[in-house]
C-alpha cells in the first residue's frame, strides 16, 4: 500500500532570502518587512560601497555611490530604522559585509539590545571573508595580516556571546564571477577557511576548537554547467570533511559539516535576450539543491535583469517564487539523495577533489593564502580570459550573444527600462541626516570611544567591545574605519595584471600591426590608461580590457581599484595617455564621469578621448556622450577585439585631426 501524499516525510527547506538593500535605512526597511511578509524566511542584507570600504556617505570617494549597490549605514540611527519592526531575536539575518564586519555586527548587537533581545539567541551570518575581497570584490581596507586579525576579532567574540552566529562566510561566490574555475573555486575557498581557523585555533581551549570549526559557513556560487556544479558541491562537502577531520583532528561529524548559502551566477546573465536568465536562474539553482547531501541551507536568486541594472520588488519577488515553487509544488524533497552511486558524478567529483587538492598544495608550499594572494589573482585574471576567449571564438555557446542573436523585443522592459533607478536626491538626504546625527550626539563620549577602540586595535586586543560602546556613543562607520586605517594602515592588493603579454595572442595579428602603425604616427607606444573611479571594486571587466590591451602591443597603465576622478586625471598627465578607459559597475558613472570630464578639461585634455565601460542604460550612455564621452560599452559589448580597434581608431592623430 502507498502512502498518501500527507504521509510522506518531507525534508524542511532551505531558508529562503532575497539580497536586497537601496537608497536608504527607511526604503530598505519597507522592502524587507513587505519580502517577508510575501514568504521570504530570512533576510540578506545589500549595504552600498561607502559602508562596506569604511566612508561615511559625505566622503569624497563616497560621491555618487550612496545607496547604489546597497543601504548606506552610516550609525545606530541607520540600523535602527533599517530593523524597525523587525524583531532580531526571531530573525536569521545574514549581512553581505567584510572589511568592516566588526562595526557592522557591533551596530546590530547594539539595536538587538535596544529591543530588548536575548544577543545570546541572535541567529544569523556576517560574511567577513577579506582575503577573497583582494581577489575579486574589492572592499578590503587594512592588509592581510591584520585584516585575518579582525576575522578572529569577530569568531572569539561570537563564539563567547552569540553562540548562534556565523562569525565567517567562507566566500567562494566572487572567485567564479572573477573567472575561477571549479578546481580553482574549491582550492581557494578551502585555503581561506583553513587560513582563518590556523588564526583562530590557539585563541580558544583546545576542547572548544571543534565547536568553533562546527561555526565557519560558506557562500558559494552556481553557475550554468549544473552537473559540474552539482558534482563541485559534493566535492566542498567531501573536502572539507577531509581538512576537518586530518588537519583539526575534529572528530565530531557534526563539526564537520559543509554548511553553505548560495547566490546563483551573476557573471552569466546577459543584457541581451534578458527574460532568458529566468531560465539560467532556475538550471543554476539546481545544481544547489537537487544534491541532498550537498544541498545548501540558503538561497538568494539573482532577478532576471541584474546585468540591466538595478531589480525592482516585482523581479525580486518573481525570484523568490522560484525557489517556492521548487520547494513547496515539487517532490524534490521527499527523496533521499538522488546521485549516490552514480559512476559519472562519482568519477566527476574525485577529478574536481584532485585537481583542487593539487592547487591547495601549491598554495600551502607559498606559505598559506595570505602569501598567496598574488599567484591567485593572476590565476583569476588568466582563467577569466580564457574564458571570454571560448565566447568570443564560439567554442562557448551563450544564447543571444553569439548565437541565435535576433529576437523579439522583451516586454518585460516596460517603460522604466526594467530596472529601478535611485533617485540622486537620495545621497544629498542622507548626507543631511548624517549631519543631524552628529550634531545631535555627545561629543565627549564620542572622543573617548574612539581613544578606546584605538587603544583596543594598537595593543591586540578584541576590537568587537569596544566597537559596541562605539556603536552605543553615536560613533560613524568613517570613524571606526578611520581607527583601523590609522593602527593597520591601508592596503592596495595586487591587480592581476603584468606588464609582459601573454600567450594568449594568437589571432591578435592584424591588431597589434594597427598599434604598432599608429604608435609610429604617434612617435611612441599607443599609452593606453585604464582607471577605476569611486569605490566599485569589480575589476573584472577593467582587467581584461588592461590584458588585451597589454597583449595587442598597447603600453597599458592599470593600478586597480578605487581611485578619485582627480587621481585618474594627474595619472593621465603623468603618463601622457592617448586614451582613458574607464569601467564603472555601481550605477554611479553619471556623477562620477562628469567630473572627471570636467577635470579632464581644466586640465587641459579636453583632447584626450574618454571611454566607459559598465552597466549603463541607454539613456545614461546617451547623457555621457554628450559630456564628451567618445564611446560607451555595455555588457552587450563583448568581442573584446573590436574594443581594441576603437582605442587604435581614438588614438590615432590623423583620425583626430580629421575631427
Amino acid at each position: 500500500m502507498s502512502q498518501t501524499q500527507n504521509e510522506i516525510q518531507r525534508d524542511r527547506p532551505w531558508l529562503i532570502r532575497t539580497y536586497a538593500g537601496h537608497s536608504t535605512a527607511k526604503a530598505s526597511n519597507a522592502l524587507y518587512r513587505s519580502n517577508l511578509a510575501r514568504g521570504q524566511t530570512g533576510l540578506s542584507v545589500a549595504f552600498d560601497l561607502p559602508t562596506q570600504t569604511g566612508y561615511d556617505s559625505d566622503h569624497v570617494l563616497a560621491r555618487g555611490e550612496v545607496g547604489k549597490v546597497g543601504v548606506p549605514v552610516c550609525h545606530l540611527g541607520d540600523m535602527r530604522t533599517l530593523f524597525d519592526d523587525i524583531p532580531l531575536e526571531q530573525m536569521n539575518t545574514s549581512m553581505t559585509i567584510n572589511a568592516t564586519a566588526p562595526w557592522l555586527l557591533a551596530l546590530y548587537v547594539a539595536v538587538a539590545e535596544e529591543q530588548g533581545a536575548d544577543t545570546t539567541k541572535l541567529q544569523g551570518t556576517v560574511q567577513n571573508d577579506l582575503i577573497k575581497e583582494y581577489l575579486s570584490r574589492g572592499t578590503y581596507i587594512c592588509p592581510p595580516k591584520p585584516s585575518l586579525k579582525l576575522i578572529g576579532d569577530v569568531a572569539e567574540y561570537c563564539y563567547t556571546n552569540i553562540p548562534k552566529w556565523n562569525p565567517m562566510n567562507v566566500c567562494s561566490y566572487h572567485l567564479q564571477e572573477a573567472g575561477a574555475t571549479p578546481e580553482q573555486e574549491l582550492a581557494f575557498a578551502l585555503a581561506t577557511a583553513t587560513a582563518v581557523l590556523d588564526e583562530l585555533k590557539p585563541r580558544v581551549p583546545a576542547e572548544d576548537f571543534p565547536r568553533l570549526v562546527g561555526r565557519i559557513s560558506f557562500f558559494v556560487n552556481a553557475g550554468i554547467r549544473f552537473v559540474t556544479e552539482m558534482c563541485k558541491m559534493r566535492a566542498f562537502v567531501d573536502l572539507w570533511d577531509e581538512i576537518c577531520a586530518t588537519r583539526y583532528g575534529v572528530e565530531d561529524a557534526k563539526y564537520r559539516r559543509f554548511r553553505y548559502g548560495v547566490q546563483v551566477n551573476s557573471l552569466g546573465l546577459t543584457e541581451q535576450q534578458p527574460e532568458n536568465n529566468v531560465y539560467r536562474i532556475l538550471i543554476e539553482m539546481l545544481a544547489v539543491t537537487l544534491s541532498k547531501k550537498a544541498r545548501a541551507r540558503a538561497v538568494q536568486l539573482p532577478a532576471w535583469n541584474e546585468a540591466l541594472g538595478l531589480p525592482r520588488p516585482w523581479d525580486q519577488q518573481w525570484s523568490m517564487r522560484m525557489q517556492q515553487i521548487l520547494a513547496y509544488e515539487t517532490d524534490l524533497l521527499e527523496f533521499d539523495d538522488l546521485f549516490d552511486g552514480n559512476p559519472a558524478v562519482d568519477a566527476k567529483v574525485e577529478a574536481l577533489k584532485e585537481g583542487a587538492r593539487h592547487e591547495l598544495a601549491n598554495i600551502d608550499s607559498m606559505g598559506g593564502a595570505v602569501d598567496a594572494i598574488e599567484y591567485m589573482k593572476s590565476r583569476l585574471v588568466d582563467s577569466n580570459a580564457d574564458r571570454l576567449n571560448r565566447i568570443e571564438r564560439n567554442d562557448t555557446v551563450v544564447v543571444g550573444v553569439n548565437k541565435w542573436t535576433e529576437g523579439e523585443p522583451s516586454p518585460l522592459m516596460g517603460e522604466d527600462g526594467g530596472i529601478m533607478v535611485v533617485d540622486p536626491a537620495v545621497e544629498a538626504e542622507q548626507i543631511d541626516r548624517l549631519n543631524e546625527w552628529r550634531a545631535q550626539r555627545d561629543d565627549a563620549a564620542v572622543k573617548e570611544a574612539l581613544a578606546e577602540l584605538r587603544a583596543a586595535a594598537s595593543e591586540g586586543r578584541n576590537v568587537m567591545p569596544a566597537s559596541i560602546k562605539a556603536a552605543r556613543a553615536g560613533v560613524t562607520t568613517g570613524e571606526w574605519a578611520a581607527q583601523m586605517r590609522a593602527v593597520h594602515g591601508e592596503y592596495r592588493g595586487p591587480t592581476g595584471v603584468s606588464g609582459s603579454p601573454s600567450n594568449k595572442t594568437e589571432g591578435l595579428d592584424d591588431i597589434r600591426d594597427a598599434v604598432d602603425a599608429v604608435s609610429d604616427k604617434l612617435g611612441r607606444r599607443l599609452k593606453f590608461l585604464v582607471g577605476k573611479p569611486g569605490l566599485d571594486g569589480h575589476s573584472n571587466g577593467a582587467e581584461q580590457i588592461a590584458f588585451r590591451a597589454r597583449d595587442c602591443g598597447m603600453d597599458i597603465s592599470y593600478e586597480g581599484i578605487r581611485l578619485t576622478p582627480e587621481e585618474i586625471v594627474s595619472a593621465a598627465i603623468e603618463d601622457q595617455a592617448h586614451v582613458v578607459g574607464l569601467s564603472i559597475l555601481s550605477g554611479s558613472h553619471i556623477p562620477l564621469v562628469e567630473d572627471l570630464m570636467k577635470r579632464m578639461r581644466e586640465a587641459g585634455l579636453g583632447n584626450v578621448p574618454v571611454i566607459v565601460g559598465g552597466i549603463i542604460p541607454e539613456d545614461d550612455a546617451r547623457r555621457l556622450r554628450d559630456m564628451g564621452v567618445a564611446r560607451v560599452y555595455t555588457p552587450k559589448d563583448f568581442e573584446l577585439n573590436t574594443i581594441m580597434m576603437d582605442i587604435v581608431t581614438l588614438a590615432d592623430p590623423r583620425a583626430v585631426a580629421a575631427e
